[in-house]
């Protein structure tokens, strides 16, 4: 499947939210994800059906000031 995550192109056989960021090395609970300008709460992202040509970003806090 084609996704754009975080500006970039991936082809992926993934088909959830959760496989997506396991399949990047994402990891934390303190992770915002979004799917097509949507935010997708933590507990909702196993269920989250990704879809060919869907635009992801994942989001973690800096540190700093």
């Amino acid at each position: 499947m084609r996704l754009t995550v975080n500006g970039e192109d991936h082809d992926l056989a993934v088909t959830t939210l959760t496989e997506l960021l396991a399949a990047l090395d994402f990891e934390g609970d303190w992770l915002a994800t979004a799917v097509n300008g949507e935010l997708v709460h933590r507990a909702d992202r196993s269920g989250h059906a990704l879809s060919d040509r869907d635009r992801i970003e994942i989001l973690s806090p800096m540190k700093g000031g």
